[in-house]
């Protein structure tokens, strides 16, 4: 079986999954965006995976992000799901459709400042270290809420929602609680924004938790080794 076909079937495989979740959960399966993160993928998975139809692709670094938008078709949408430094921020600005990962205000004001720069509305996830975890980078529950007045504030920063990273674990369920809270967060912040903003995406689960997360309101899944599992490299 080659390469492209064992994506092919992994994707069947994943698409299968999602619907599954979404029906469990009275939710359309078109109510959930996969964003497939090829970080380690081959360049050349990345064009088969683009043409069976998975546009929307997530990368964790930079320049591996800018590289591949010279390399591959004009149709992707790059979705930035990495820790993002400062320092980057004028590239990721310039290429990202959105980014997941805008941790601190620190980063916001930055991203701020390039969206301005660049004249364009940055379309952003707030990043909620819901687990407490020191390991993982964002903002703490009660952080973003007392950050929130000068968030609804920003001009150039398009809040779509919150991002988490659930601890990782053997067994899939014990990761609902951390999906439930980021949801709760969610809909509270939703409710402080008084009609501002509306916060409707939610980018939480990955390969092996991505159907928790559909159960419990996940409208962004950032899936990769799911996707290139049992590929063949140099092939």
């Amino acid at each position: 079986m080659s390469n492209r076909q064992i994506i092919a079937q992994n994707l069947e495989q994943i698409r299968t999954a999602i619907e599954a979740a979404c029906n469990r959960a009275g939710r359309p399966a078109d109510s959930v965006q996969l964003v497939a993160v090829t970080k380690y993928a081959e360049l050349n998975w990345v064009r088969d995976l683009i043409e069976l139809g998975e546009t929307q692709l997530g990368e964790s670094r930079p320049q591996q992000m800018c590289q591949r938008v010279e390399e591959l078709s004009d149709d992707v949408r790059w979705h930035m799901i990495g820790h993002l430094q400062r320092n980057k921020v004028d590239m990721v600005v310039a290429t990202a459709e959105l980014i997941h990962s805008a941790d601190s205000l620190r980063l916001l004001r930055k991203i701020e400042t390039s969206a301005a720069a660049a004249g364009k509305q940055q379309r952003i996830l707030l990043e909620v270290n819901v687990s407490g975890e020191e390991s993982k980078d964002g903002f703490t529950p009660d952080e973003l809420r007392s950050s929130w007045s000068e968030i609804l504030d920003l001009q150039h920063v398009d809040v779509q929602g919150l991002m988490t990273m659930a601890p990782h674990s053997d067994n899939a369920e014990s990761t609902r609680p951390f999906f439930r809270q980021l949801r709760n967060l969610r809909d509270e912040l939703a409710n402080a924004s008084e009609g501002r903003l509306s916060l409707p995406e939610l980018s939480m689960g990955m390969s092996g938790d991505f159907a928790i997360a559909i159960e419990e309101g996940a409208t962004l899944i950032r899936i990769g080794s799911r996707i290139f599992e049992g590929l063949s490299r140099g092939e």
